[in-house]
């Protein structure tokens, strides 16, 4: 089994640099011409399935790269962006000036605080309805190869996963980065 992981494309808000989370922002142009390139890229692979995020930004990601493969989609709420709570729309310049304030924010990505502040999504609820998406995918499509089309931050623990990176050491975002939009990661198992 091949799993190959994508984060969608470029959005406006992605160019303003302001945290998405839940919002259900479409594709830029950008975007659309990243998930173009993306889907030439990885032609010559055997894609079985897509499974993706249900936001649109997913979604249409998910869409433009099928033309190469005309395969299945399924959506997958698990895949889904974390939850970003009161910080969704702000801009990362923004979310600094926060930080001076709230110095706790940094917390936020840390596994074993596991803060809940601000009404986001903790990093523990994060990465355990990803690893039970991941559970069911690979025993589900174990003989398939996959291509899951997620997000910067849902990325994260999916890499952890599929790199064994114990979460108990992801205590900071510099440890393990989020994909960029449309870079592709492959595993096999």
């Amino acid at each position: 089994m091949k799993v190959f992981i994508t984060r969608h494309g470029q959005t406006e808000w992605n160019s303003l640099g302001r945290l998405q989370g839940r919002k259900d922002i479409e594709l830029n142009e950008v975007g659309k011409e990243q998930a173009l390139i993306t889907g030439e890229k990885i032609k010559d692979e055997k894609i079985d399935i897509i499974i993706t995020s249900p936001l649109k930004r997913a979604r249409e990601t998910a869409e433009i790269i099928n033309k190469q493969f005309n395969v299945e989609i399924v959506e997958d709420d698990r895949l889904m962006e974390r939850c970003y709570g009161d910080f969704e729309g702000i801009t990362k310049v923004e979310l600094k000036e926060k930080k001076i304030q709230y110095p706790e924010i940094d917390d936020a990505c840390n596994y074993l605080k596991n803060i809940d502040i601000f009404n986001m999504e903790t990093i523990q609820d994060l990465c355990a309805r990803i690893y039970e998406c991941l559970d069911e995918i690979t025993t589900k499509y174990k003989d398939e190869n996959v291509l899951i089309v997620t997000h910067g931050s849902s990325s994260i623990p999916i890499k952890c996963y599929f790199m064994k990176y114990p979460l108990e050491n992801l205590v900071d975002r510099e440890k393990i980065k989020g994909l960029e939009n449309c870079e592709v990661v492959e595993f096999e198992i």
